[in-house]
């Protein structure tokens, strides 16, 4: 795998990480602790998208 293709897996998984995100802020009734382990989840990818991108 090239890093670009590595690079363009990473950031579909950010965005689908991002709507997963926007949706579970909408549901009523929504579990922080969830929403909060998304967002770590979504930060680790962005620094490794980051990482990579100025490798």
């Amino acid at each position: 795998m090239t890093i670009a293709s590595h690079l363009q897996e990473l950031r579909r998984k950010h965005e689908h990480l991002s709507t997963l995100v926007e949706q579970e802020q909408r549901s009523p009734g929504s579990d922080a602790l969830k929403i909060a382990e998304l967002k770590r989840q979504k930060m680790k990818l962005k620094e490794e998208i980051t990482r990579l991108a100025d490798a």
